[in-house]
């Protein structure tokens, strides 16, 4: 079972890490005490192995590592790619499913693109979640499309769960593969601006750079 695959190739030390967060939700909060990785001494799409050696993770590292972990408990290891206008940043989450209902794991910074709990009742249903929240500086609501639920047990575990370099080939594939529009371009058109009091939520950050919270994270 591709479980087993994932646990053969940890350390003792990473097994534990791994056999101690048994739900989703207890991988959200092992990725809340992590600092967020700012990428300072360049890009990085590190392995969960990789992560859990350096304690710091975007959203890409994130929702890999806990793929991996959903994975080890014997669960589908799920990303999803949410997809913007070329001015704003993609967001890669972990999907789950407890009870027959969806929800997600994310990495971020902010205020908003955060853990949803299980109780979406589709894929889509989920990401439809996070239009309203992904705005950019202007105003302007920046998501475009997702991705079908992407499934990593399609790869060797030995490919990403521990791999030693990064990982841009799996972004590549994530972000190639098949993605649907949140609606038609004549509604897109028709979307308001995020307003000023719903801006100000996007100067709202968790981790400082130094690896410290900031005031408003505590």
């Amino acid at each position: 079972m591709y479980r087993d695959r994932i646990k053969t190739l940890l350390t003792p030390a990473e097994r534990k890490i791994f056999a101690r967060l048994s739900s989703p939700q207890n991988i959200q909060d092992y990725l809340d005490t992590l600092p967020i990785n700012f990428e300072l001494k360049g890009e990085t799409y590190m392995s969960p192995r990789r992560m859990l050696k350096a304690k710091t993770a975007h959203c890409f590292e994130g929702a890999l590592f806990a793929a991996a972990v959903l994975g080890y408990h014997g669960q589908k290891p799920f990303l999803m790619d949410i997809q913007t206008i070329p001015a704003d940043e993609d967001h890669v989450l972990a999907l789950f499913r407890q009870n027959g209902r969806w929800g997600a794991i994310s990495k971020t910074n902010h205020t908003i693109l955060r853990y949803r709990d299980p109780v979406y009742a589709s894929p889509r249903e989920l990401a439809m979640s996070y239009f309203h929240e992904y705005i950019m500086n202007s105003g302007r609501r920046s998501m475009l499309t997702f991705s079908a639920p992407f499934d990593l047990s399609r790869f060797a575990p030995e490919k990403w769960v521990t791999a030693v370099k990064d990982l841009r080939w799996l972004v590549e594939k994530l972000d190639d593969s098949r993605h649907f529009p949140i609606a038609p371009k004549k509604n897109l058109r028709l979307v308001r601006k995020a307003t000023p009091v719903e801006r100000q939520a996007l100067n709202i950050t968790e981790w400082h750079p130094r690896g410290t919270k900031t005031r408003h994270g505590k």
